[in-house]
């Protein structure tokens, strides 16, 4: 090697140490494990029913009028989703899958912590979890019964949905004795969450309108929806639907909307968005291709929220707190985006890119763009629109998480939709925060990995499936396009999703005035399970929060099991604080993992904070990089003030804890500390 090679390198490699750390970490990328083979994943997802009616539709004549096109079914190919949960207790999370009629759906059970390796097998033949026999859509799941066990909601297309509860790892359905059914509605999403404090779950649905035609989308704004259920748990199994005495029926619509109208509503949340210790609920709903009032039609499509007033009582703040935007809002995920201490939403929405597609307009504003809502401190919400991140694709399922573990929550979307004339796309968004709600396209991180442009996702969740701090993603579509079918560039709208902007024309004009159509002739294959994972290679340390109700284990227990409704905060050392809710279900009819994920970047140390749904506060402090904590809930409130009725019930809390083996001696001198003690 010459002198001049050797002083280059020697130059090299004295550079890389001067530069800062952030400068040398590798960017953290996701690989699909399904397509890479050996994972033991064979999941697709099969047409419902009405798929039939629209091959026949198509087959039928050689030409179509334009109104004949939005007659046909809505989404032929069905509408899965999907759960990560563990549900055999071992430690790591596995993969509930739903799927069409006459089809098992799939619960793939993961054997990392038996093997080692990141593998699965369906095990939703011995579970007894296939419910075969529906057409189902969206799960949601959390420990109804306080048993110690994951319980799971599955819904259905035009039918009961269907309440499954664990004993001894077979599911029984309960849904008659239950009386959850619902009846013959569509459903799409559901969650769960503690309406009144009582330690019980309870469930919110969100409802469409039949899908036999898209009508409702189209043509008929509101007399075709079907309204939305909140299920109060009465305890032993049994709910009552409260959707009525509760308000949650009493949704925002401008002036000139029918009485008692329902909306179309694609995703739902029990959330507490005002961090006042009791659960809120919000629900994503749909304009649709009904124009918007300020064009002769009306605006229907909102980001409802229903603000409980602490004894499961709601009031619909959707105006008050400035949500009434009207948009085509699909999906839900939450976070802290400019770690101010308040709760931000983003939603999926239409995407400015399907227009683009299918009529070749351009000239679109930017409020169909997915987007996030920013919570000011005064508790209203101020709107992203025409800010930062434009012309996105249609967007279906999304999760918040900080996928590089730099501190602060990076939002994580996925879509795709057939409708009337095509398909548009979705790549597959990973959008990274700089921390202060600054969002910017990660296109690498999703680059090596499955092509997402040729699956239209519906159902997405994140979780760490091998258990090394970082987060990974679970998607299904309801149909995956052919490499041989040709994939059509959309016009260039600007922005960081032009490159990727594709559309598949079902349906070609047959002149410039779109007097007839023909069917294009391209036939698109099933649905897939994706399972991404990160490569967790960049060096930054991160935390795992698992909380713990404890009503039925302890004499004064009040949150159920799973800690659902709970919110999480956490402060590294020398960062803001972040914070994380943790949901029975969310993102577009899917749930996430029951833990809270946070990145700390270069700290090694930081300190927790539970609030409770309850409404109580607990504290642990200098907590390590790397830790799994199992935090109980602990029926003391946190005081600024130290006197002797906290320190009683603190001693005697603990000390029950203790006894019950759910603490050890260690930890049980770390809670007492941590919560007679201040943050620095």
């Amino acid at each position: 090697m010459s002198v001049v090679i050797k002083s280059f390198l020697m130059l090299l490699i004295l550079f890389s140490l001067l530069l800062p750390a952030s400068a040398q970490r590798p960017p953290i990328v996701f690989m699909d494990i399904v397509t890479a083979g050996g994972s033991g994943i064979g999941y697709k997802r099969f047409p419902s029913e009405q798929e039939a009616i629209y091959d026949a539709f198509k087959h039928s004549k050689s030409q179509f009028a334009f109104p004949e096109l939005q007659a046909t079914p809505l989404k032929g190919r069905g509408a899965p989703g999907v759960a990560l949960l563990d549900v055999d207790r071992d430690g790591d999370l596995d993969v509930y899958v739903t799927n069409g009629p006459g089809h098992a759906n799939s619960l793939f059970s993961n054997q990392w912590v038996e093997s080692g390796t990141l593998t699965f097998f369906d095990i939703a033949q011995r579970t007894q979890l296939e419910v075969r026999d529906q057409d189902s859509t969206g799960v949601c799941f959390g420990d109804i019964d306080n048993d110690g066990d994951e319980d799971v909601f599955v819904l259905g297309r035009a039918e009961p949905n269907r309440l499954l509860e664990q004993r001894e790892g077979v599911f029984v359905d309960i849904t008659t004795q239950s009386g959850v059914g619902g009846g013959d509605l569509t459903s799409t999403a559901c969650s769960m969450g503690d309406i009144n404090s009582d330690g019980l779950l309870d469930i919110s649905v969100s409802n469409t309108f039949d899908w036999t035609t898209a009508q409702a989308i189209t043509l008929v704004p509101v007399a075709l929806n079907q309204p939305n259920q909140l299920l109060q748990n009465q305890g032993n199994n049994r709910f009552a639907d409260v959707s009525e005495s509760s308000g949650f029926l009493d949704v925002y619509l401008p002036p000139g909307a029918p009485d008692a109208a329902a909306t179309i509503s694609w995703a739902i949340a029990m959330v507490d968005y005002d961090l006042d210790g009791d659960i809120d609920i919000m629900h994503a709903d749909d304009q649709g291709a009904i124009p918007p009032a300020r064009l002769g039609g009306l605006d229907r499509g909102f980001l409802q929220l229903f603000e409980n007033d602490g004894t499961g009582h709601f009031i619909n703040v959707t105006e008050a707190l400035g949500l009434n935007r009207p948009g085509s809002w699909m999906g839900l995920s939450f976070g802290d985006f400019d770690l101010n201490g308040t709760l931000d939403v983003f939603s999926t929405n239409f995407g400015n890119q399907f227009s683009a597609g299918i009529t070749g307009n351009t000239e679109r504003t930017h409020s169909e763009d997915s987007r996030w809502l920013l919570q000011q401190p005064n508790g209203s919400f101020s709107d992203s629109v025409n800010q930062g991140f434009t012309n996105t694709p249609f967007g279906w399922g999304t999760s918040v998480a900080d996928y590089d573990n730099d501190g602060d929550s990076d939002i994580i979307f996925h879509g795709g939709h057939e409708a009337g004339l095509g398909v548009v796309t979705n790549p597959g968004a990973i959008l990274n925060n700089d921390g202060q709600a600054n969002f910017s396209r990660d296109a690498m991180a999703l680059a090596g990995s499955t092509n997402h442009i040729r699956r239209t996702v519906h159902g997405m969740a994140m979780g760490d499936l091998n258990n090394d701090g970082f987060v990974d993603i679970v998607s299904v579509s309801n149909l995956n396009i052919p490499d041989a079918v040709p994939l059509f560039p959309i016009p260039s709208l600007g922005g960081d999703f032009d490159e990727d902007a594709f559309f598949v024309a079902s349906f070609n004009p047959i002149d410039a005035q779109g007097s007839g159509f023909v069917w294009a002739g391209f036939e698109f294959d099933n649905g897939s399970l994706s399972i991404e994972v990160s490569s967790a290679d960049n060096d930054q340390n991160w935390v795992v929060v698992e909380a713990l109700g404890t009503i039925g284990i302890t004499s004064q227990g009040q949150v159920n099991r799973d800690g659902i409704g709970a919110t999480v905060l956490f402060t590294p050392k020398g960062l803001p604080t972040n914070l994380k809710p943790i949901l029975g279900g969310s993102s577009y009819a899917s749930q996430d993992a029951l833990y809270a994920y946070f990145g700390m970047g270069e700290a090694t140390v930081g300190d927790l904070e539970i609030l409770w749904p309850s409404g109580v506060r607990n504290r642990l402090l200098n907590v390590q990089a790397g830790d799994h904590v199992v935090f109980p809930e602990i029926p003391c409130s946190i005081e600024v003030e130290l006197n002797t009725n906290y320190l009683e019930c603190l001693t005697r809390a603990l000390d029950e804890l203790l006894i019950l083996s759910i603490i050890d001696s260690s930890m049980r001198e770390r809670l007492f500390q941590s919560a007679i003690t201040t943050p620095e």
